[in-house]
């Protein structure tokens, strides 16, 4: 049985409320990021190496982490190279003989030490401190259901088809 597609008005409410906050949230956030030298984009890059062991991620790992496409993390990695924020170097692998390493240098490292606590404060400010506990788990519990049902969606790394020899 195919379920209506449109929104009800209240589930129309709903998300437009949803969107609404997402994006100001994004907006705020952003222009804090900003005023610290950073954009948001440069953060959710230095975070994903500060948080790894080693502080250093092959490309196609930090593409995977931030869930960005390979042409928009290729042209952000290269702004912040030319900043200092990181570095990045061939790293032949039998899987990939022209793979690539992305580093965390001691530039980028400050500046996400600099940026972090207030980035902190104002997510705490803007979202943690307007909710419940309870709130809060119930937040987390829903982005992790869209957040699963976005991964069903999720296209697969191709794999080379098996080639099958013809039969007798």
């Amino acid at each position: 049985m195919a379920q209506d597609p449109w929104l009800s008005e209240w589930e129309q409410r709903v998300w437009r409320t949803f969107f609404r906050m997402q994006a100001r949230l994004r907006l705020h956030i952003e222009q804090k990021l900003q005023a610290e030298g950073l954009s948001n984009a440069d953060y959710s890059v230095l975070v994903a190496l500060a948080d790894i062991q080693g502080h250093r991620l092959r490309t196609f790992e930090l593409a995977r982490a931030l869930d960005w496409e390979k042409s928009r993390l290729h042209h952000h990695l290269t702004r912040m190279a030319k900043r200092g924020l990181i570095s990045r170097a061939y790293d032949p692998q039998p899987d990939d003989p022209r793979a690539v390493c992305v580093s965390l240098t001691e530039s980028g490292r400050a500046a996400l030490e600099a940026a972090a606590p207030a980035h902190a404060s104002h997510v705490r400010r803007w979202v943690i401190d307007n909710l419940t506990p309870a709130q809060l788990r119930q937040l987390e519990e829903i982005s992790q259901a869209v957040l699963d049902a976005l991964e069903d969606e999720r296209p697969r790394a191709s794999t080379p088809a098996t080639v099958v020899p013809p039969g007798p």
